[in-house]
C-alpha cells in the first residue's frame, strides 16, 4: 500500500509540473504572438517615398539597408531592389497578421480547455496570468496608437 501511495504522490507531482510547464508555454506563446503582431502593425506606417518614416531603422527600410551593407549594392541596384521590397511588404504583413490571429485563436481555445481542469487556486493564478497577458496586449496597442500620432 505504501508503494502505491508513493507512486500516486509522484504521479500527482509530475502532473502538476507538466500543467505548470504547459501554462507557461501557452502564456509565452500568447505573448510572443501578440508582440510580433504589434511589431508588424507598428511597422506599417511610412512617411513618403522610400518608406523611411518612424520605423526606418526596423521596417522595410532596414531590409534595403541590410542588403546594401551585406551585398555592397550600388545606388542603381538599390533603386531596383527597393520596389521589390515595397511590393512584398504588404503581402508579408497580411500573412503575418493572419498567422498571429490563427495562433491567438488556438492559444485561446487551448486555455479555455485547460481552465476547467484546474483547482480553484490554480484557476485564480491562471486568470491572473491571462489578465496580465491582456494588459500587456492593451499596453502594446496603446503604444502603437501613440506612436502613430
Amino acid at each position: 500500500m505504501v508503494a502505491r501511495s508513493r507512486f500516486m504522490k509522484l504521479a500527482i507531482t509530475q502532473m502538476k509540473t507538466n500543467m505548470k510547464r504547459n501554462l507557461l508555454t501557452f502564456a509565452a506563446a500568447g505573448a510572443i504572438t501578440l508582440g510580433g503582431f504589434a511589431l508588424v502593425n507598428g511597422q506599417e506606417g511610412t512617411d513618403g517615398p522610400g518608406g523611411h518614416g518612424r520605423w526606418a531603422g526596423h521596417g522595410h527600410g532596414f531590409a534595403l539597408s541590410h542588403l546594401t551593407k551585406s551585398l555592397n549594392l550600388t545606388p542603381d541596384q538599390q533603386t531596383k531592389v527597393q520596389p521589390l521590397i515595397d511590393q512584398a511588404r504588404p503581402q508579408i504583413i497580411a500573412i503575418h497578421k493572419d498567422a498571429m490571429q490563427k495562433t491567438q485563436a488556438i492559444v485561446d481555445k487551448t486555455m479555455s480547455q485547460i481552465r476547467p481542469m484546474l483547482t480553484p487556486d490554480q484557476q485564480k493564478k491562471f486568470d491572473d496570468l491571462q489578465k496580465a497577458s491582456q494588459d500587456m496586449r492593451n499596453a502594446m496597442q496603446e503604444m502603437h496608437s501613440a506612436m502613430a500620432e
